[in-house]
């Protein structure tokens, strides 16, 4: 029984049946979604494959199956595209339904995070999956910092973080507990939570911040975060249309300019994402349009 491709299709089930959800209209956001995905996707597995013959980690075949892609079993390949996808769409649910607060997150932090990751990589050299996951860690720390800082001081970034561990204990748990993935003694700490190493929970953070950071740029159209939109002349048509040129009823947003689609803010923490609200690409939803009761409104 191919276990570790039943676990992938649960993990993804529900996340892929809700993505239609009308508030968050996360097939919308699928143009910033996949791209991370797969930038992120194709270093981590790429990884995987060197840490793979490299004896830091191996599969149990009577779990995985006997087939392998480079030296990994398809059910591994489908792990970068499953567990971000679930996790990236608790961060859109998150951005859906929590409003936003600014947290007091110290700059210098970051610079101590990476700063202690090289040291331990340093430390702990001579062994395998420590030396990648802490190495991974320093960059993303940097990466996270750098590219989007307003991230790290985001309270909706923390919740779908802490969100995603309760389900990555159990995803993990399992991969663990069976076992299907199997660490070489040499190669980690040897210290677990429960069945899980302890490196996994860096490695975890490092996955889900990429998945996250490149989410957001890739659906905000760029690095740091927009202090608002462009003005436009008081009583001018443009200041009654949003990015995607519909009229705004509510009056709350101006003309971003000429930018393209793919670079339309996206929507405000806490705004309907529905019919007649604002979609994740500021359009309605057309689809949605039959679930509409005209209340003489």
């Amino acid at each position: 029984m191919n276990a570790y491709l039943l676990i992938n299709l649960a993990v993804i089930l529900l996340p892929f049946a809700l993505s239609f959800d009308r508030r968050v209209v996360f097939f919308r956001q699928w143009r910033a979604v996949f791209p991370a995905i797969i930038l992120v996707g194709v270093f981590y597995i790429y990884e995987d494959i060197l840490a793979t013959s490299n004896g830091n980690w191996s599969f149990a075949e009577e779990w995985v199956g006997s087939v392998t892609i480079l030296g990994l079993p398809p059910g591994e390949w489908l792990f970068f595209i499953t567990v971000p996808y679930a996790c990236v769409f608790i961060y859109a649910c998150v951005r859906a339904y929590i409003p936003e607060k600014t947290l007091h997150f110290p700059r210098f932090l970051f610079w101590m995070t990476s700063a202690f990751a090289a040291l331990c990589v340093w430390i702990f050299r001579d062994q395998g999956y420590t030396v990648v996951v802490m190495s991974v860690f320093a960059v993303t720390s940097l990466l996270v910092g750098l590219l989007r800082p307003d991230l790290l001081s985001s309270r909706q970034f923390w919740t779908a973080l802490g969100i995603s561990y309760g389900a990555f204990l159990v995803v993990n748990g399992v991969l663990t507990g069976v076992p299907v993935v199997l660490y070489g003694a040499d190669a980690i700490w040897g210290i677990r939570v429960i069945t899980i190493p302890l490196e996994d929970f860096f490695y975890n953070f490092c996955l889900l911040s990429l998945n996250y950071l490149f989410f957001r740029i890739f659906l905000d159209g760029g690095l740091m975060k927009r202090t608002g939109p462009r003005s436009a002349p008081a009583g001018s048509e443009t200041g009654r249309l949003e990015a995607g040129g519909l009229p705004d009823p509510s009056g709350r947003r101006g003309r971003t300019g000429d930018l393209p689609p793919w670079r339309s803010p996206s929507p405000r923490p806490g705004e309907m994402a529905g019919p007649r609200g604002l979609g994740s690409t500021d359009r309605p939803i057309l689809a949605y349009k039959f679930m509409e009761r005209d209340n003489g409104a």
